[in-house]
């Protein structure tokens, strides 16, 4: 079962951690699966941004961004090259590393 490992990160896991999901699971799956409570405004439709992460290790092991995700992520804070949308990054064999990046867009959260 492959890991992802967690880079810290001040509202999510200030320590940084690691768990374990089967292969086919989705990045944010497995998150929130974890008590790692990731934003991820559109219920994982790939409609928004909120749910971005920054593959640091394991990024091939994924599966390939469709024309969907990629438009989407023209959006997100803090765009790289190995960005995904956690919903819609599967997990195969190989761990991960991955890093939340510290901002996002997410207007319901911003007008609070």
């Amino acid at each position: 079962m492959p890991i992802i490992k967690i880079l810290p990160h001040p509202e999510y896991c200030p320590q940084g951690t690691q768990v374990s999901a089967p292969a086919g699971t989705s990045i944010c799956e497995a998150l929130l699966e974890n008590n790692i409570s990731i934003e991820h405004a559109c219920d994982m439709v790939c409609a928004c941004t909120t749910c971005h992460v920054i593959v640091r290790e394991g990024y091939n092991s994924l599966n390939d961004l469709d024309e969907n995700e990629e438009d989407m992520l023209d959006r997100a804070w803090g765009l790289e090259p190995q960005s995904r949308l956690s919903c819609q990054a599967i997990l195969a064999q190989q761990d991960v590393t991955i890093e939340i990046p510290k901002y996002s867009i997410n207007h319901a959260k911003e007008n609070h």
